[in-house]
């Protein structure tokens, strides 16, 4: 009852209307020695009465007495009372409202799995839900009542309870769709089960971490089940195929195993290991597990770039050489009748193919039902409205396994591509994935929602790193430094007329344009800082006279013939076919050295034999595409590496790096990076050194140069 009372100031007391005159008028209801206050009293009820939000029917000079349902104690509290209090007017809370504000109801939803004590992942969880008020247990079906009357004020002997209608209705709702859906334990792992079983709970808990409103508890061998995957501490190991022709080391088993408990459980995976680690013979180990234990009953498909095709061929050939392969690439590859009759021969053999070769043909394979269909360098999927992305997300295969060194090279948009292709939909859709995780991250840099997907995808991501003490690898040190070298005055000059031409085009434009110039404006300076003839688009001239005009291209020169002089090799990456192509012209003129140049137009055989002679020793400097030659091959001849231009996205100048810097190097590994002093290149090294902790922190984006503002642009295209 919400009422009206007077209150004594001499004594205290308080006083209301009697029953039959609540609804007359103060000059009717109040005592005869008050009569004279009629007035003021009166006007003081009208006044509250537009005030009051609850519905207060007539009598607007009449004494307030309003019964109140549930919803309209909480309105009162929540909007009219702060209202009241600010314009001087007494609200006298009854001691039990004031106490079931701080009552707090308790529900445990207990859940277990597993008759034998053991719980599987396939097991269907039983839920026991108890529910408790002020310490007293209450029954499910008087919990379901209160659900139902949407009570938020309930009395329990001599006490009183105010609850969270909406959250009570919630559990309620939890409640029905565990019993109706038979949640497994496998499904601990795929749904957030205590996050969704706890809406609600943060606003109504006080600190006290070790009494919360709403407890979910697991049986301890299903917590074991559960722990197990997110941990990947306890996986059984499994014996090593008997037709594998190499020795695993301890982490290369660890991955393997895991691959076969993932596998068995019906979990999509990332391999995600550093480069150089051995992603190759661990899934080929798996390969030829699922092979000779009988359990694969159709063929399995790997899709790889073009540039380690090769490369899976060798290794398929010294590590299972008895494990029957079709490579299903090029001109002559097996189509329709020819493709269906090698596929059914092949048996639960493997095919590989590429990226290319299977937009070609995927109609064909994406028909096919696949034993284990698995991605090398499967950041190529990562962006997703591609037809490329699409294709091989609708691949269908019993087990779907992805490898990368960098499992998000750029945005997180690639994460939830990837993990489309292990589990579809297991992040939902990519606008919801956007809503939740995208936004809040990339721009808000919320470590809470960074938690979370973390906590989302460990279970199926397995990630080592080189600098890992517990692998116990043995690598070589590597040692990385800049080469800074100046501009030349010809450069200085034509770098400056570049950006006075440009800029106030650049200052104009805005959105997709405005990203395109930046790229554009970012290209043509990194060509001038690697040669002026580059930039102008001059054909070569005498070597000595280009030398003259580019200091770098004089101290790539110097460095290459001393480290070739000591008897050593040198791999030499840059992003442009020009540059690449004028080291090689002056190395050969003035050092008599041929160096060949792999890039993405040199055909798959001429590429395999040149790595192959590399290896050998054959030539000592070796000059690449950092697309083309940037992941994929093993070039551990070398143990120098020459960066003659920057990319601005660090993953991929470090995958680069690793073609030398990987198991099998058994020397000191020298890395040279060359920045021109006071230029974009300098500039754009510092922006990385500072935006590392973003890679760390998940997110590693080569589109951040873009979005910069127009300050910051100012910076980085003046010359000091």
């Amino acid at each position: 009852m919400l009422e009206s009372i007077l209150v004594n100031p001499k004594t205290g007391t308080h006083w209301t209307p009697a029953a039959g005159k609540v609804s007359k008028p103060p000059s009717e209801s109040l005592p005869k020695k008050w009569k004279t206050h009629a007035g003021p009293v009166s006007r003081m009820q009208s006044s509250i009465r537009t005030v009051l939000s609850v519905e207060h029917g007539v009598g607007d000079g009449s004494f307030i007495a309003l019964s109140l349902e549930d919803h309209e104690v909480r309105k009162f509290l929540k909007d009219d009372l702060p209202l009241l209090q600010a314009l001087d007017i007494d609200v006298i809370l009854p001691g039990w409202l004031r106490e079931a504000a701080e009552r707090r109801v308790r529900v445990r939803a207990s859940a277990s799995a597993g008759s034998s004590g053991n719980a599987r992942l396939e097991d269907a969880l039983n839920f026991n839900w108890t529910f408790s008020l002020g310490g007293s247990d209450i029954s499910a079906e008087y919990f379901k009542r209160l659900v139902e009357e949407k009570r938020e004020f309930i009395r329990a002997g001599d006490e009183w309870f105010r609850l969270d209608a909406a959250w009570l209705a919630r559990i309620r709702e939890m409640m029905e769709t565990a019993e109706k859906s038979g949640w497994t334990v496998k499904d601990l792992l795929f749904r957030d089960l205590e996050e969704e079983l706890g809406t609600g709970r943060e606003e109504a808990e006080d600190e006290d971490e070790d009494d919360p409103l709403f407890d979910f508890l697991l049986q301890h061998s299903l917590k074991d089940a559960v722990e197990r995957i997110r941990s990947k501490e306890g996986i059984p190991e499994t014996p090593v195929p008997s037709g594998l022709q190499a020795e695993l080391r301890p982490y290369q088993q660890k991955g393997f195993d895991w691959l076969v408990f993932m596998r068995n459980h019906g979990f999509g995976a990332v391999l995600a290991d550093d480069m150089g680690l051995g992603k190759t013979v661990q899934l080929i180990a798996y390969l030829l597990h699922a092979r000779e234990s009988g359990n694969a009953e159709a063929p399995s498909l790997i899709i790889c770039p073009t540039s380690v095709i090769g490369n899976w061929q060798k290794e398929l050939q010294r590590f299972a050489p008895e494990h029957p392969v079709l490579i299903h690439y090029g001109i002559s590859r097996l189509k329709g009748g020819d493709l269906e009759a090698a596929l059914e021969s092949l048996g639960n053999g493997l095919v590989l193919t590429t990226y290319g070769t299977f937009m070609q043909d995927h109609e064909e394979l994406t028909a096919m039902e696949w034993d284990a269909v698995s991605l090398d360098e499967a950041q190529n999927i990562k962006n997703m409205q591609t037809k490329q992305s699409r294709a091989v997300r609708k691949l269908r295969g019993r087990h779907h396994i992805a490898l990368t060194g960098t499992p998000i090279e750029n945005r997180l948009a690639e994460l939830w591509a990837i993990f489309d292709f292990i589990h579809r939909g297991y992040l939902g859709r990519f606008s919801e994935f956007q809503e939740a995780f995208i936004g809040p991250i990339e721009r808000d840099g919320s470590e809470k929602q960074m938690q979370r997907l973390r906590a989302k995808i460990s279970p199926f991501l397995l990630r080592r790193i080189k600098s890992d003490p517990a692998l116990k690898l043995n690598l070589p040190d590597k040692l990385e430094e800049n080469e800074f070298v100046p501009l030349t005055e010809e450069q200085a000059a034509l770098y400056e007329g570049y950006i006075s031409e440009t800029k106030a085009t650049l200052m104009e434009a805005e959105g997709f344009r405005r990203r395109g110039i930046i790229l554009k404006m970012l290209s043509r300076l990194k060509q001038l800082c690697n040669h002026p003839s580059l930039f102008l688009k001059e054909p070569f001239a005498e070597p000595d006279e280009m030398i003259a005009r580019s200091k770098k291209l004089e101290r790539i020169m110097t460095l290459t013939a001393d480290i070739v002089d000591r008897g050593e090799q040198v791999l030499i990456f840059t992003q442009y076919i020009g540059m690449g192509e004028l080291i090689r012209h002056c190395l050969s003129s003035l050092y008599d050295i041929e160096a060949p140049f792999l890039t993405g137009s040199m055909p798959k055989g001429r590429r395999d034999s040149l790595v192959e002679e590399f290896q050998d020793g054959g030539f000592p400097v070796f000059i690449l595409s950092l697309k083309a030659g940037g992941t994929g091959l093993n070039l551990t001849a070398a143990n120098h590496v020459l960066h003659a231009d920057r990319w601005w996205n660090p993953a991929v100048e470090n995958q680069a790096t690793d073609r030398a810097y990987r198991i099998g190097q058994d020397r000191f590994v020298h890395v040279r990076k060359f920045v021109t002093i006071g230029t974009i290149e300098e500039k754009i090294d510092k922006m990385i050194s500072e935006k590392a902790a973003l890679s760390a922190d998940l997110i590693q984006s080569g589109a951040w140069i873009t979005e910069l503002t127009d300050e910051e642009l100012n910076d980085l295209f003046m010359i000091g």
